[in-house]
């Protein structure tokens, strides 16, 4: 069932997954996004008809207070209590994240950062083929802990014009401002535009399908954003101690994510390799989301390595989104390892607890992005500004030499800008 990859004896690289931007679904989102900045609400209309079968038009586009209210009633309680220790966990979790402002003095400047909310964000979650409110919970928490004051929500509605209770009830128990029916590219220009019922916000994060992550991708710059989300990657690192069938429902869990889920599986043992095959093969009889889980595997990828440090290598040529260390000093392992977007350590840390926020926010780098990019924090919430003040005497004795440079660099305004705080004692009056 593994596609088996042997490198003990060879000198091949691995290639982390990347997001291929389809020529086809760029030209429709460009389309999209033009009509709705132009035609504001009446685009989000006609395309929630086409593509989810609802009418906003008799429904409304944003959600109700009654909605609200009902969905709070629809919610189950054990469900409530579970979403609610959720937003707890992740509250507490994102509140160690935010900078703090500063200030310092060195001969005559007084200088530091200023740390601000922004003033808006938008959260898109995903709707489709399963409902997400952890996916709410991922985005708003961190929002509302950055002092954020107005966060929309973004989701496909269902065919009859309602968003499912625990979305709903997710977004209102975790702090969301608005929640507007409606998905796909029209709802990322609906959030970076504006529309009649749709704050225009200043960063657009959470994941989506391929229209969404290229819509987020021409937006960029419009608006701020938190990445390109691609296929969600595992890459698994165990040795011969390990139970097989841990490995294969891990493998399961994994690949019931999405059709096009990639999944490495990296160990020194070829034996277990097999032994896990055997086990993925019995797991899979009893797995739901058949279509899915068996498309996915088809991706899965067993990587027999010479040692640990060359199973070091593989995991920061992946990049993966989650590393999953299944060693029995998975410390050690970690303190070799740069790339990745979370990292679970241990038999006992399935990666599924950190999709629903036990110490960690599901909202991660794929594609390989792990290289240079992070999971959403609190501090992508915020904006850090320099705040610079130099006395008279700092002013006269910096002048000279950062004047030097803007000379050399032609910049004449700039020196004299600087050189005229260093000659004037007094400020000239102004004739009136």
């Amino acid at each position: 069932m593994l596609e088996f990859l042997d490198l003990r004896e060879r000198g091949e690289r691995l290639e982390a997954t990347r997001l291929e931007i389809d020529p086809t679904v760029a030209d429709t989102v460009a389309g999209i996004l033009q009509r709705v900045f132009v035609e504001g609400d009446d685009v989000l209309i006609e395309l929630c008809l086409r593509f989810d079968g609802a009418d906003l038009a008799e429904t409304g586009i944003m959600v109700t207070e009654e909605e609200f209210e009902r969905a709070g009633r629809d919610t189950p309680a054990e469900l409530s209590e579970a979403l609610d220790a959720l937003i707890e966990r992740l509250t507490m979790f994102h509140a160690r994240q935010l900078p703090h402002e500063w200030r310092e003095e060195h001969d005559g400047v007084r200088f530091g950062e200023m740390v601000r909310p922004l003033a808006s964000v938008g959260c898109y979650v995903p709707g489709g083929r399963a409902v997400y409110p952890s996916s709410v919970c991922m985005t708003v928490v961190p929002a509302v802990v950055a002092g954020v004051e107005e966060i929309v929500v973004c989701t496909p509605p269902l065919a009859d014009g309602s968003v499912p209770a625990p979305v709903l009830y997710a977004a209102r128990r975790a702090g969301a401002t608005y929640v507007a029916k409606t998905g796909g590219a029209q709802a990322v220009a609906a959030m970076a535009y504006g529309t009649e019922s749709v704050p225009r916000v200043d960063r657009i994060v959470g994941p989506g399908n391929a229209y969404v992550t290229e819509a987020k991708r021409q937006v960029a710059g419009t608006v701020g954003i938190d990445g390109l989300a691609g296929p969600s990657e595992l890459t698994i690192v165990a040795d011969e101690t390990l139970d097989a069938r841990l490995v294969a429902l891990d493998l399961i869990a994994q690949a019931e994510h999405d059709p096009e889920a990639r999944t490495f599986f990296v160990t020194t043992s070829p034996e277990l390799v097999d032994a896990v095959d055997e086990a993925l093969e019995r797991a899979v009889r009893t797995a739901g989301r058949r279509e899915i889980i068996d498309t996915s595997l088809g991706y899965t990828k067993a990587v027999v390595v010479r040692d640990l440090d060359q199973a070091a290598e593989v995991v920061d040529e992946l990049a993966s989104e989650h590393v999953l260390v299944l060693l029995p000093d998975p410390e050690a392992f970690v303190a070799s390892i740069r790339n990745a977007g979370a990292l679970f350590l241990g038999r006992a840390t399935a990666v599924p607890f950190g999709d629903y926020g036990v110490a960690s926010n599901h909202v991660l780098p794929t594609a390989g992005t792990a290289r240079f990019s992070s999971g959403l924090r609190a501090s992508d919430y915020v904006t850090i500004s320099s705040v610079v003040e130099l006395s008279e005497e700092a002013a006269a004795r910096f002048a000279p030499s950062t004047a030097e440079i803007a000379w050399a660099e032609g910049l004449v305004g700039h020196a004299k800008a600087m050189q005229s705080r260093a000659e004037a004692d007094e400020p000239e009056a102004i004739d009136s």
